[in-house]
């Protein structure tokens, strides 16, 4: 009997970290939760006006590149380029959409042929983007945030 007195003041004594109640500090939970966080995704791409209608995330992704390419095409066929040998080139532009919905170019990638065919295209191209109509810019966890895309532009005058 004595035994198991003992025995149960020792599991008793033992068991008392069992009902102690951990501490969670606010900079550990935000380190787990960031380190959970798909930074490569956003809830909502940006958008145009035009774009209201669509529902899901792919639709307005969509409709987002398909409407700045469409403007940007657009833009360039209304330029009457005069060249001397056939124009045939896929324009790599690279762009940033801030938290404002302010378009900025990173980068411009163009055969060295096209620009000794049409030395203005660089400045074509930033003057069609300038053209562009109100851009809402993407949403992640219900605030405004800043995405980079990669677009291609084909450029193709006999």
């Amino acid at each position: 009997m004595n035994r198991i007195v003992c025995l149960l003041i020792l599991l008793l004594a033992s068991s008392c970290d069992y009902f102690e109640k951990k501490k969670v500090y606010p900079e550990d939970l935000l380190k787990e939760e960031l380190q959970t966080f798909n930074w490569n995704e956003v809830d909502t791409y940006p958008t145009f006006s035009n774009c209201d209608s669509m529902t899901t995330k792919e639709d307005l992704q969509a409709c987002f590149q398909n409407t700045l390419i469409a403007n940007v095409n657009d833009y360039l066929k209304a330029q009457n380029f005069v060249v001397s040998n056939d124009v045939n080139d896929t324009i790599s532009l690279k762009i940033q959409i801030n938290t404002t919905g302010l378009l900025e170019v990173q980068s411009i990638k163009i055969k060295p042929e096209t620009v000794r065919e049409i030395p203005e295209i660089d400045s074509l191209l930033h003057q069609s983007l300038n053209q562009l109509p109100k851009i809402y810019p993407a949403i992640k966890r219900g605030q405004q945030v800043t995405t980079a895309f990669e677009l291609p532009v084909i450029v193709k005058i006999n």
